[in-house]
């Protein structure tokens, strides 16, 4: 899933990382080789 704003939330649903978009660059952001799930903030 591609980033596509400000203050979007992603999680890795193998470790629990999370992350909060603070610049929108494009491209697709991955956690322990897995895309990473865009979760409500």
């Amino acid at each position: 899933m591609a980033v596509e704003k400000v203050g979007e939330k992603y999680q890795c649903s193998v470790c629990g990382n999370v992350v909060v978009v603070v610049e929108v660059g494009g491209g697709e952001l991955v956690c322990c080789g897995e895309s990473m799930k865009k979760i409500e903030s």
